[in-house]
């Protein structure tokens, strides 16, 4: 008998989902990756086509985001171990 673990990733994987739950774990490491004072100016959205869209409280901190973005990508990926962001929106 297969363990249930396993059985879920095969389901998973057959059913084209990785790609999905990629993204939206995303979403869910933002703040981990980020750090904590980043995280009070922000809020992960969603995930579309491998751009995260994130809203900033202010245009300051979206400025001073977009010089860390590439920083920010590199993160995130190397969280998930897969390269599954390819760009950030910040709004």
């Amino acid at each position: 008998m297969e363990h249930i673990a396993g059985a879920i990733k095969k389901l998973i994987k057959k059913r084209g989902l990785e790609k999905g739950i990629n993204q939206q774990k995303a979403v869910e490491v933002w703040g981990e990756v980020v750090g904590q004072k980043i995280k009070e100016h922000t809020e992960p959205l969603e995930v579309k086509f491998g751009v995260l869209t994130v809203k900033t409280t202010s245009p300051v901190w979206r400025q001073e985001l977009q010089f860390q973005k590439n920083k920010i990508v590199k993160s995130i990926n190397k969280k998930l171990i897969k390269t599954t962001i390819k760009d950030v929106r910040f709004i």
